[in-house]
């Protein structure tokens, strides 16, 4: 063996610094966290368009049939009650809601029709949080994809406070 003078360094692994990764290596990451991206795109888009089903009669409301529904019963997942519509337009009847935990016999609550159905989303800040739980859910849920799999931990916990967020304001509001 050669001794090692000071100010020169012997050629090997620690004379080179980092070596890039083999080509294999690298299409293997890119396969990785594209695969990743997909779930959590999937994700993402399959909230939204199940968040959508009821938000846009909250959102887009204008020119729906607006009311009051008061509910006289819950059962099978649905609550129903007599519905009065708001101005000349609207027909009085019954009319069901998707039950939630927070609907109860004898309250009054502020609803848009479904065109075409009997069916009602509610208007007010409750009934649109209410319509983006699903949102919600998956941001939390996609978060832990974001973090455990593409190791973007920033990205993650915005993901994360902006689901439980949502989740918590939907929570105080019903």
């Amino acid at each position: 063996m050669s001794p090692v003078t000071p100010g020169k360094r012997k050629k090997g692994a620690a004379g080179k610094g980092k070596r890039k990764p083999a080509p294999s290596a690298r299409i293997v990451s890119f396969g990785h966290r594209a695969a990743m991206g997909a779930v959590v795109l999937l994700l993402l888009v399959a909230a939204v368009w199940t968040s959508w089903n009821d938000a846009q009669h909250v959102v887009l409301a204008k020119g729906r049939e607006h009311g009051t529904l008061t509910v006289t019963g819950c059962r099978d997942g649905a609550c129903s009650g007599r519905y009065v519509a708001d101005g000349a337009g609207g027909e009085p009847g019954r009319m069901t809601i998707e039950e939630s935990v927070a609907v109860r016999k004898g309250d009054e609550l502020r609803v848009v029709v479904k065109p075409g159905t009997n069916e009602l989303v509610r208007t007010d800040t409750a009934g649109l949080l209410y319509a983006w739980v699903p949102l919600g859910g998956a941001l939390l849920l996609a978060s832990l994809v974001i973090g455990g799999g593409l190791r973007l931990t920033r990205t993650a916990w915005g993901a994360a406070v902006a689901g439980g967020v949502l989740l918590v304001a939907t929570f105080f509001a019903l």
